[in-house]
């Protein structure tokens, strides 16, 4: 699938994962399935603020055509897009969860879009959401934890350096483009 889908890419990131948790939580194949057929992620926590994280992958994730909904009672409207309080207030239909936020409050997140029908969560690198994690995946989502849905998608695309970092490598190699472009309703 692209440069990034050598032995190179078999990174931990330093994950607090057990390699059971791991082959559960970060399949290889889960990721990239969940990265070609999502046409719209729900971002719960996504910020007004540019120097967020959430902010910036969601400025990615709509850059590369995806349409992302906002979820945060405190916004109006981020990225151009109508906020909503929470994944029950959205009134079409969601692919994916991406969530920002803390590990307590993923349990909760999880029964949210488990109510509302959605098929799959992920939890950003580096938030403890285990029990949310397995929430989801008893109920029959497919999960992915511990992992930056932007890194994974440059990854898997063929983007990004191994290491999840722009390498500022100028080159005249036009860029690849594995992953099919989803379409915006």
């Amino acid at each position: 699938m692209g440069p990034g889908s050598g032995p190179a890419c078999d990174i931990t990131l330093n994950t607090r994962l057990t390699d059971e948790q791991r082959r559960r939580f970060q399949s290889v194949e889960t990721i990239q399935r969940l990265l070609r057929d999502s046409r719209t992620i729900a971002v719960v926590g996504l910020s007004t603020d540019p120097a967020k994280a959430s902010h910036f992958v969601g400025t990615y994730l709509q850059h590369e055509g995806y349409r992302i909904v906002p979820v945060n009672p405190r916004a109006r409207e981020i990225l151009g897009e109508p906020a909503y309080p929470d994944l029950a207030s959205i009134p079409f239909p969601v692919d994916l969860v991406d969530v920002f936020r803390p590990g307590r409050e993923c349990p909760g997140v999880a029964e949210q879009a488990i109510a509302a029908g959605i098929h799959a969560i992920w939890f950003q690198l580096r938030i403890d959401a285990l029990e949310g994690a397995e929430r989801a995946a008893a109920a029959g989502l497919d999960v992915v934890m511990d992992r930056c849905v932007k890194m994974e998608h440059g990854r898997w695309g063929g983007t990004l350096h191994w290491a999840g970092m722009n390498t500022e490598l100028v080159t005249a190699r036009k860029r690849r483009r594995p992953l099919s472009r989803p379409e915006v309703p």
